[in-house]
């Protein structure tokens, strides 16, 4: 059985577009963008994914040392294209034992990166304002083919993960780590790539799929 559509801001179900309006709805969150089944990891789920983003579709590279990419989900339909994109990468933590990060693209009032985040609202709020970033990312992409430093601060306050966001060309970016202590991978200044750029083929090494897409 093919697994449904959720709401991006709480995973809940939705409601089909039907004779009197052209959205799906969530009972709490009202009018909403569907949030996809997650995607297996490996090149054909990666061409899909990109075939539908209107945002960026962000991976680190290179991946930290014994890193997998560990799955892809999106948000939007066959009208909309895919208005948010989440990359799962998965490996060893520096602090010892498994740890996960989901790396998240999307447009403003979509609300997957906060959901991620164990944020109440769809967006992080006024997070930048009069504080320094707490970490820097390297990003390069089809807007920015000569790469760019992207200013990252951490939000949230789930005790069980890092999370961090910034904005990057128009769009949210959000790293969102498990465990908590994986932050400390962030600190490396991450360089990320966006595949949609033409060219980019990467030869992505793919691991077993990550259950953090679907919690």
């Amino acid at each position: 059985m093919r697994a449904e559509p959720t709401c991006p801001r709480c995973a809940g179900p939705l409601h089909e577009p039907g004779p009197w309006s052209s959205d799906w709805s969530c009972d709490v969150h009202g009018a909403v963008l569907p949030r996809q089944p997650s995607k297996r990891p490996g090149p054909e789920a990666l061409t899909a994914v990109l075939l539908d983003a209107r945002v960026p579709v962000w991976t680190p590279w290179p991946l930290p040392q014994a890193w997998l990419v560990t799955g892809f989900t999106t948000v939007g339909d066959e009208r909309t294209g895919a208005r948010a994109t989440a990359v799962a990468v998965s490996g060893p933590g520096l602090l010892g034992g498994p740890a996960d990060m989901i790396l998240i693209a999307e447009e403003p009032g979509v609300g997957l990166g906060a959901y991620y985040a164990g944020l109440e609202g769809a967006d992080p709020g006024e997070v930048f304002e009069g504080s320094p970033p707490h970490v820097r990312l390297d990003v390069s992409g089809p807007s920015a083919t000569c790469g760019r430093t992207v200013p990252m601060w951490a939000v949230g306050d789930e005790p069980d993960r890092a999370v961090y966001v910034g904005e990057a060309m128009g769009d949210w970016l959000w790293a969102v780590l498990w465990p908590a202590d994986a932050g400390v991978l962030m600190l490396e200044r991450q360089n990320l790539l966006d595949l949609r750029e033409p060219g980019m083929d990467l030869d992505l090494p793919y691991g077993a799929p990550s259950p953090r897409l679907d919690d």
